[in-house]
């Protein structure tokens, strides 16, 4: 697998105070299963340190195709569908490919 033909996600989601437990769990679910998917090739959520009510996912596919199986998961359509009561603002999801300038090891992820 190429880091060219990679697909690099970062998905933002702002949680209303109060929904942080609600929202992890919904995410800690989708996680679990989308790590056994076959093009993952890595999928991990961190929350901000400054604005913890700010969940950040950092993902990488092995393929846009891989990326759009993901997404078509009956899984993920439970999560888009149990967020929008906990959350104060639709999910920012921004799709990028490498751009690997410098060091091959440390300019991609």
């Amino acid at each position: 697998m190429s880091p060219s033909t990679q697909v690099v996600v970062v998905a933002i989601v702002e949680v209303k105070p109060g929904s942080e437990d609600a929202v992890q769990a919904a995410l800690q679910q989708a996680i679990e299963q989308t790590h056994a998917e076959e093009g993952c090739v890595s999928y991990a959520l961190h929350r901000d340190t400054e604005k913890p009510q700010r969940f950040v996912m950092v993902e990488r596919w092995a393929s846009g195709e891989a990326l759009d199986a993901h997404m078509a998961k009956p899984y993920m359509a439970e999560l888009f569908a149990a967020l929008p009561e906990h959350v104060a603002a639709p999910p920012e999801i921004i799709r990028t490919e490498p751009v690997p300038l410098g060091d091959a090891t440390k300019g991609v992820l």
